[in-house]
């Protein structure tokens, strides 16, 4: 049991897992943002188009048990709307990271070599020529 703790407290300890909770908190936030999007701008603006048309309410009953379908229609509905909504930001954001990453660092011009090196250079070549 205390080797199980110690290898939980290195696997908390880890940074992975902090980076993962910060993601987890961001994501949450950001779920709030792309839900608002998708309920008060997206929404209403699809609702123009499809005269206002929720699948919530669409259900049939059997035996007393209501098959709320509907509802699932729209979460499908929701969920894809949300992706596609989440693409185009990743997108977009990506597409400002490539052109910061395109600007290339001017390669520093190679070194002229020194006048030792020139003449050893020389002294290489001539020694080639005898053989």
């Amino acid at each position: 049991m205390k080797q199980f703790m110690e290898e939980f407290k290195q696997f908390i300890a880890r940074g992975n897992v902090m980076d993962m909770a910060v993601g987890v908190i961001i994501g949450g936030a950001f779920s709030a943002i792309t839900t608002s999007l998708i309920n008060d701008i997206i929404m209403p603006f699809l609702g123009i188009f499809t005269g206002s048309i929720s699948f919530a309410d669409l259900s049939f009953t059997i035996n007393g048990a209501v098959i709320a379908y509907g509802n699932f229609i729209q979460a499908v509905l929701n969920f894809l709307i949300m992706a596609f909504v989440v693409f185009c930001i990743i997108k977009t954001m990506n597409k400002f990271h490539r052109k910061k990453e395109e600007a290339p660092a001017e390669a520093p011009a190679p070194a002229q070599p020194s006048p030792e090196e020139k003449l050893l250079a020389e002294i290489r070549d001539l020694l080639k020529e005898k053989k």
